[in-house]
């Protein structure tokens, strides 16, 4: 107890996760980490399409669980089967919308492409050393 009590003090604000002068990696680490992030997300772009259930739009069917909770639960608030629609319906309409975004990377340079993954990879590589235990 004694011997842990005494590594605890001498530590100083510099040793972050029990390595010697881990804070600057930790920070450098976390600064790369969120640029290479931000530059990467920058060039993702995000578009949706229509809801399709074989092959007619599917998002008023979706909303029917939902209607029928809702109106069960103001009907008697401690229904589960009222909840469980309410929440499957909710759920559901949710995974409609996620599932049908289509994701794609915008054209740019390989150098560019190149500089936010080592940012990503190198940051966290940082990241990880500042943290491991000496």
């Amino acid at each position: 107890m004694e011997r842990a009590k005494e590594r605890y003090e001498r530590r100083r604000l510099q040793d972050v996760g029990g390595t010697s002068g881990g804070l600057v990696s930790f920070v450098l680490g976390s600064a790369m980490l969120l640029l290479g992030g931000y530059w990467l997300l920058k060039q993702v772009i995000v578009v949706s399409h229509y809801w399709r259930f074989y092959g007619y739009d599917g998002f008023g069917l979706s909303l029917v669980p939902l209607l029928f909770g809702v109106g069960m639960l103001f009907f008697n608030g401690r229904n589960p089967i009222a909840w469980l629609l309410t929440v499957g319906g909710l759920l559901f309409i949710v995974a409609g919308i996620i599932t049908s975004l289509d994701i794609f990377f915008r054209p740019t340079s390989l150098f560019d492409t190149l500089v936010m993954l080592v940012l990503l990879a190198g940051g966290l590589g940082l990241v990880a050393r500042s943290l491991r235990s000496l």
